[in-house]
């Protein structure tokens, strides 16, 4: 019995330590492409800005007098021929530090008992593009809700091709 509690915590140690190694996030995809059959991938160009604003008013019983002020920041990306011959599903994350995971999920194994076509199912894709992504080394585990309660969903793992710098302004 000691040698099973032993065992047990160890185990229970190990598969705390792995998860610890994992870095959970919201990602937005900025780019999908899809084929089974073999294509360079092409980075999309994309653009993020943010925006800050300040109003004032003040005012008696006849009249109201306001001023505001508005600023808004942002960076435009030009479309990038990234050279990943591929097949399968290729997605471009967008970190929330500005940088971008491009990832990549070939078809999967899957007996069927049809012959070596057959025998593969595709890769599930995130339809919403705000999804929840964990890294751990050279892999990213997509997560996206697929129920109106928001309980259900689904998931898959990409292995991650390259992650670019985040754009200067």
């Amino acid at each position: 019995m000691p040698g099973l509690r032993i065992i047990a915590i160890l185990t229970l140690i190990l598969a705390s330590s792995v998860s610890a190694f994992a870095q959970k996030m919201t990602v937005k995809i900025i780019g999908r492409q899809d084929n089974e059959t073999a294509y360079t991938y092409v980075l999309p160009g994309h653009s993020t800005s943010t925006s800050t604003e300040n109003a004032n008013c003040y005012g008696n019983a006849n009249n109201v007098n306001c001023s505001g002020t508005a600023t808004t920041n942002g960076s435009s990306t030009p479309a990038q021929q990234v050279s990943f011959h591929v097949t399968g599903a290729t997605l471009a994350l967008q970190l929330a530090d500005g940088r971008v995971a491009v990832v990549n999920c070939q078809s999967k194994f899957a007996e069927r008992f049809a012959g070596p076509q057959g025998n593969r199912r595709g890769c599930h894709v995130p339809l919403g593009d705000s999804i929840q992504a964990e890294f751990h080394g050279d892999n990213a585990k997509l997560e996206w809700v697929v129920s109106l309660d928001g309980k259900k969903t689904q998931s898959e793992t990409y292995k991650i091709l390259g992650i670019l710098d985040k754009p200067t302004n």
